[in-house]
């Protein structure tokens, strides 16, 4: 924690000053009434430091009464400033802190692979990020800052009373090891229940963030009563653990307001007898009374804090577990950079596994020269996705190596490798602004005549310039507000701004009726023009735009045609053709007819 906030040393210095202003002005606030106490009710002559103010010793008791009037007014108003001008700054250091690793935390979720987010789920990971994060505040700002504070107001206590009362100073400090020891055994036993606590409100918050995420399929099924009761599970179980934790803090609370009461018995007990002995005065056992009130607030609140800070810690164990998680995929010291690529690339002798699963690639090796349009065919499981997130270094082979223009690609910069990739999915997926920010999600500094062209290579530029709001128009959570079709053509549009020289399908018209597919394959055979195309179908006839095919069944490559490649062994017969595992001739490139398109 401290390392986090290395940076705001100086902000944290500025904090603890202002704070610690509060120690003179809560040293003074009770002075007033000992001064009426023992100099205007009483006979006692002014203390020496106060002289001046009230014109000599013996000075007469209206001058008294009113000064003393006066400096109670003046005292409580300063005070009430400092403590407004310590609370607004301690606000603004401790948002800074939190801002600042929050955002540590959601760079480094996004940095972490696809299969950690598959395994944990967004949902914990946001929770993190999201409430977890707050931990550096309440442990830097307000736990160690005010405990320094607290720390300071109770040695300048001590020394004031023991000033008029050692025996009293020495009974008041009494209270200290008792105090440690509840705080000690009761931070020793409740850490572990915030952090169970923590998990459990993570599991109630994923259920809501799942159920809300896949609204359509819950309705259509008609699962909301049982999903209500999933989600009212966690949340009860999540609810009678803090019911627990509520009892211990009530039960911690209990202890130590009946120590720091026995103190104050104790204390109140022998000033009385010292009054009475003639060796205190009643301004004195008043004066030590409303500093002991001040002494044992710091103790009571660094207890009660206790649980606030246990709640904190817990958070700050979550986050850093969090950050300690390595990304998989990640630049070599020595990556180099890449502006523009060609487009060759050859896998050799690939294999993959996800964490300690069995393999789903088996010694992938086939080349595909720059300018290819390579179609990747089998059935579902077969490893066509991994193949190309193998190529956009999402994950990295587990056996062999992928190369991109004679280039290892782990040698390559990541930022730079998967800018010479544009890919367009199945499922396409759209964020919840403007169409145009959507296109130009792919190059966000693309002027907005740069958008409108792309649009229109996708095909797209009509029916969004028929929209009421046109370009400007919002496209709703996840782009709802659009049929498939129309935003599949925007992803297209997306991808034709990018221009990458590496082009990546994932099934782009599975979710879409004939008509529309048509228009799209036409787009699509555009996009292609010039790059190396990555096609993947479960259909062979889908893959008729491209000239060149390999199959692959259970993660291992069965059969090619119009690349180089070297098929698995004993493995069932490809359905391409006799060319299967040999390089064929010439690539034929096969433009699909509109009409043939139509009737298929």
């Amino acid at each position: 924690m401290f390392a986090e906030a290395r940076d705001f040393r100086w902000h944290l210095a500025a904090l603890a000053l202002l704070d610690l202003a509060a120690t003179p002005l809560v040293l003074l606030t009770p002075l007033p009434v000992k001064l009426v106490v023992d100099n205007a009710l009483g006979s006692k002559p002014v203390p020496g430091p106060l002289q001046p103010l009230f014109g000599g010793a013996h000075a007469s008791s209206g001058r008294i009464l009113f000064v003393g009037s006066v400096l109670q007014v003046v005292v409580v108003v300063l005070y009430q400033f400092q403590q407004a001008a310590t609370n607004a700054y301690r606000t603004f250091v401790g948002q800074s802190l939190t801002v600042r690793f929050r955002s540590r935390l959601f760079r480094h979720v996004q940095r972490l692979s696809l299969s950690f987010h598959d395994t944990r789920g967004t949902a914990d990971s946001l929770f993190r990020v999201q409430y977890d994060a707050p931990s550096i505040e309440w442990i830097v700002v307000h736990g160690v800052m005010q405990f320094v504070s607290s720390a300071l107001m109770l040695v300048a206590m001590v020394v004031v009373i023991a000033g008029i009362d050692t025996q009293l100073a020495v009974v008041a400090l009494l209270v200290c090891p008792p105090l440690f020891f509840v705080n000690n055994t009761y931070s020793r036993r409740v850490r572990h229940r915030y952090v169970d606590i923590a998990v459990l409100d993570s599991h109630a918050m994923s259920v809501a963030q799942e159920v809300l995420g896949s609204f359509r399929v819950v309705k259509a099924f008609g699962r909301e009563d049982s999903e209500q009761a999933r989600y009212v599970h966690h949340s009860t179980k999540s609810a009678l653990g803090h019911v627990r934790l509520s009892v211990l803090e009530g039960s911690f609370g209990l202890l130590v307001n009946t120590i720091t009461a026995a103190g104050t018995a104790v204390v109140l007990y022998l000033g009385a007898r010292h009054v009475q002995a003639h060796t205190l005065s009643l301004g004195d056992l008043l004066l030590v009374s409303a500093y002991l009130l001040r002494l044992y607030a710091p103790l009571e609140s660094a207890s009660q804090q206790v649980a606030t800070l246990q709640t904190s810690m817990a958070g700050a164990q979550r986050s850093f577990e969090l950050l300690d998680q390595p990304p998989d995929v990640e630049d070599r010291p020595d990556a180099r950079p890449l502006i523009g690529a060609r487009g060759q690339l050859t896998f050799t002798d690939v294999s993959f596994a996800y964490d300690n699963s069995p393999e789903v690639l088996h010694g992938i090796t086939f080349h595909v020269p720059a300018g290819t349009r390579l179609g990747l065919a089998g059935h579902t499981g077969s490893g066509k996705t991994t193949v190309v997130n193998l190529l956009a270094r999402f994950y990295d082979p587990t056996e062999g190596q992928i190369r991109l223009d004679g280039i290892d690609l782990r040698d390559i910069r990541l930022a730079d490798l998967r800018n010479q990739f544009a890919i367009v999915l199945q499922e396409p997926l759209l964020f919840s602004t403007s169409i145009a920010e959507n296109i130009a999600y792919a190059r966000p500094e693309a002027t907005f005549d740069e958008v409108v062209a792309a649009a229109r290579a996708a095909d797209a530029d009509r029916f969004i310039e028929a929209l009421p709001g046109g370009y400007d128009t919002s496209v709703g959570e996840r782009g709802m507000s659009l049929s498939g079709g129309e935003r599949q053509r925007i992803s297209l549009a997306r991808a034709f701004l990018k221009d990458a020289p590496i082009l990546i399908l994932d099934e782009p018209t599975s979710a879409v009726d004939i008509n529309t597919e048509a228009a799209i394959v036409e787009a699509m055979d555009r996009l292609m023009a010039g790059r190396t195309t990555f096609m993947i179908a479960h259909r062979l006839s889908t893959l008729d735009l491209c000239e060149a095919v390999i199959e692959l069944e259970e993660g291992r490559l069965v059969g090619a045609r119009g690349v180089k490649a070297r098929r698995a062994p004993r493995q069932r017969p490809s359905v391409l053709g006799a060319n299967n595992g040999r390089e064929s001739g010439p690539p034929r490139s096969r433009r699909i007819d509109t009409q043939q398109q139509r009737k298929r």
